[in-house]
């Protein structure tokens, strides 16, 4: 029987660099660095949120990281801009290796699960834009419990969900959190080096596999 895959969303499927086209007509060629900030203040809210059991859904962590974003390069954009902007994260694409590994996994009978911080419609909304929705047995968020990885209980929830064992299930993420989240919970974890520059954090838990691409995924999971 083939493992569980339990596929992080933000970052390992989407593109949240998406916005870039969009941010290069409102902040020209600060968009990059923008966007990147953007993202590091996202997951720093929910981190903080999840320490501090304050819990926002995660769309509220994301538009409060704009405005601190727009604050922080004192770029003042206009409340249209700051909606539109949100309304591009809710359509943001898939990476390029993304379809065809799936599609590739699905018919080698692993079972696919989106699991994710975004809430379940946002991640829906996600899935079905860039076409993968197909794919996966089902959706499980972190907002079902009002909590953000890498939090211990939200990874024991999603075996609750997809009706698997620890010992059975792998965390896809290109986020090292997110990785070594779920090595600390009991699960084999796959961390997907989508750069070169990317640094897995250099703790005492490590992934059990490491893949430039999902479309490595196959042989990788199988030798372990």
């Amino acid at each position: 029987m083939k493992p569980t895959l339990a596929f992080d969303v933000y970052g390992t499927l989407i593109n949240t660099h998406g916005v870039l086209t969009q941010l290069q007509s409102m902040v020209g060629d600060k968009a990059m660095d923008f966007s990147n900030r953007w993202r590091e203040k996202q997951l720093e809210y929910s981190f903080r949120r999840g320490l501090m059991q304050n819990y926002v859904p995660f769309t509220e962590c994301t538009r409060q990281a704009l405005e601190y974003t727009c604050q922080y390069y004192q770029i003042d954009l206009s409340a249209e801009q700051k909606h539109h902007l949100m309304e591009c994260y809710k359509t943001l694409p898939a990476f390029d290796d993304v379809k065809p590994a799936l599609a590739t996994l699905k018919a080698k009978g692993y079972r696919l699960f989106a699991f994710s911080n975004g809430t379940k419609g946002a991640v829906e909304t996600l899935l079905k834009t860039a076409d993968i929705d197909v794919f996966f047995e089902g959706v499980v968020s972190a907002d079902e419990i009002n909590t953000f990885k890498p939090n211990p209980e939200i990874y024991g929830y999603f075996l609750t969900k997809s009706q698997s064992l620890a010992c059975h299930t792998w965390l896809i993420s290109s986020n090292p959190f997110d990785v070594t989240g779920a090595i600390s919970a009991g699960l084999k974890a796959a961390w997907i080096q989508r750069s070169p520059k990317a640094i897995f954090d250099p703790w005492e838990l490590k992934p059990t596999s490491v893949a430039t691409s999902l479309s490595m995924l196959d042989g990788l999971i199988d030798k372990v």
